[in-house]
């Protein structure tokens, strides 16, 4: 539920049924590619269930998204059908559409014809919808189910006995450490087999009331909260968009038992004006530290487990116990591996496996893993012996705790997002103004990291930084832009023998600039 509306599970099995038969009157199967552009509420929850109840392919896609961005995701998914809602915070996501394909504008509706959207043959529309090249979509699959023959329960089932555990079920993006987003493929039996196996770690069961702030598009609000909850029968409490005061208000009506999420959310409930008024003694743990029960706080977060997962493993490959302080010497781990996921320490060089105590890179296998990443070969995904590469630093103690050592790779972790450097540096070199600009992310107590350029402009150009970001966010979402831009001249920018930017030198200066600034 959100602070206004409801959804019950009964509610939430006859509304996607009565979906379902609307999409297979549509034409729509298994295999069907179904974006979904929604904010977290009802409509996403309908959605995800009407499209994997007939086995197609939910791609969820980043509300957030510039027309940029969405159009990439549109076409490298090949999604074929779109159901999204109108606006959203200020963005307007027809106009964005007409944007990723602007022969949209001269369209009228389905099956659309588009070659920058080459696979695209419909939109349908959950709210205000003027345009010739869309349709209204909640009542026109309703009418659909309702009066096309034949396209009643009984075919539902049918069809719904088609779908097999090893069938696709989404295809899930995330910014890895190239430019351009990965979308990671999950199936329907593993990836759900795996939430199982999550909730007795979590203790999560029928009885208990989830708050979470992330949202549905990323695997945080996807698979560990939305997903986590419908397994268990829980009650999943949860906002469009966050706002503490709602958020504080909503945890206190509904007496919510898990408060889950990111520090900057924490951090901005805790130091509301209502905070201090609010009851919020039913909460028996998560991970938002600074508004739990007072006897639930750790002294630091860091004195707490945590989990470690990305987008490619489907959430957390290791699980630590979030309520329970830890010794000294385990301070900063995270926690064991889940049940049935495999593990191994790689040299990121040789390949050697290393032992216990010594740094390397994290090695995942198991079932929670995606089948792959699309488009991309089996083989460039797994290594022979079906190990995913993570990109992760880290070691294993002795007695089988895993202390993450960061990213290997450059990828920035900014609330819980990651942030390509190399995609925010190509939109701010796309500005003629500039000559060369180089991203790096600085470690934040709140935030994790914080996104920071450092450009240099060309001979007789001249622009203030905040006029430089104002134009980089019409290419990117809000979360990528930069906290700062830094102005250097072109020779002071450190490089490498090979011709390359010095990343790790670039970032000192970058911090001894913003504290001889501070």
């Amino acid at each position: 539920m959100t602070p206004d509306r409801r959804l019950s599970y009964a509610e939430a099995e006859s509304r996607s049924a009565l979906l379902a038969r609307g999409l297979l009157a549509e034409g729509l199967g298994k295999g069907s590619r179904v974006g979904v552009l929604f904010p977290n509420g009802p409509e996403w929850v309908l959605a995800f269930l009407a499209a994997t109840r007939i086995g197609a392919v939910l791609v969820p896609l980043n509300t957030f998204s510039r027309a940029r961005e969405l159009a990439f995701a549109l076409r490298h998914a090949d999604v074929d059908t779109l159901l999204a809602c109108d606006r959203f915070l200020g963005h307007d996501y027809l106009a964005r559409l007409e944007e990723c394909a602007p022969g949209l504008s001269g369209s009228s509706h389905e099956p659309l014809a588009l070659p920058e959207l080459p696979l695209l043959r419909r939109v349908l529309v959950f709210g205000a919808c003027d345009r010739s090249w869309a349709r209204e979509g909640p009542a026109r699959l309703a009418a659909l189910a309702r009066e096309r023959r034949g396209f009643g329960a009984a075919l539902l089932e049918e069809i719904e006995r088609c779908v097999a555990p090893a069938d696709p079920l989404a295809i899930v993006y995330s910014s890895g450490s190239a430019a351009e987003p990965k979308g990671a493929v999950f199936a329907q039996g593993p990836l759900l087999r795996y939430v199982a196996r999550l909730l007795p770690l979590r203790g999560l069961g029928p009885d208990d009331r989830v708050y979470t702030g992330m949202p549905f598009f990323w695997t945080g609000g996807f698979v560990y909260a939305l997903l986590g909850c419908l397994q268990a029968g829980a009650t999943l409490l949860s906002q469009a968009s966050f706002e503490a005061g709602a958020a504080l208000e909503l945890m206190e009506r509904e007496r919510a038992t898990l408060a889950l999420g990111w520090p900057h959310t924490a951090k901005a409930m805790a130091e509301h004006p209502s905070f201090a008024t609010r009851d919020l003694r039913s909460l028996r743990g998560g991970n938002l530290y600074a508004i739990l029960p007072e006897a639930l706080r750790p002294a630091s977060p860091e004195h707490r487990a945590n989990s470690l997962g990305m987008t490619e493993t489907g959430g957390p490959h290791c699980f630590g116990d979030l309520d329970a302080e830890l010794p000294p010497r385990l301070r900063g781990t995270f926690g064991r591996p889940v049940p049935g996921i495999e593990h191994r320490i790689a040299d990121p060089r040789t390949g050697e496996t290393l032992p216990p105590g010594a740094d390397g890179e994290i090695l995942v296998r198991g079932p929670n893993l995606m089948l792959g990443l699309h488009k991309v070969e089996r083989e460039a995904c797994f290594d022979p012996d079906g190990f995913y590469h993570t990109g992760d630093g880290g070691h294993f103690d002795a007695e089988g705790h895993l202390h993450f050592a960061g990213r290997l790779g450059e990828t920035i972790k900014t609330r819980g997002a990651n942030v390509s450097p190399r995609e925010v540096e190509l939109v701010l070199e796309a500005l003629p103004e500039v000559k060369h600009a180089y991203v790096v992310g600085l470690a934040d107590p709140v935030e994790g990291q914080v996104v920071i350029a450092a450009v240099a402009l060309n001979e007789g150009s001249a622009i203030a930084a905040e006029a430089l970001r104002e134009r980089a966010a019409a290419g990117l979402s809000a979360y990528k832009l930069p906290r700062h831009i830094l102005f250097f001249a072109a020779a002071e920018l450190p490089f490498l023998d090979s011709a390359k930017i010095d990343k790790r030198r670039l970032a000192e200066l970058v911090a001894a600039r913003l504290g001889s600034a501070a």
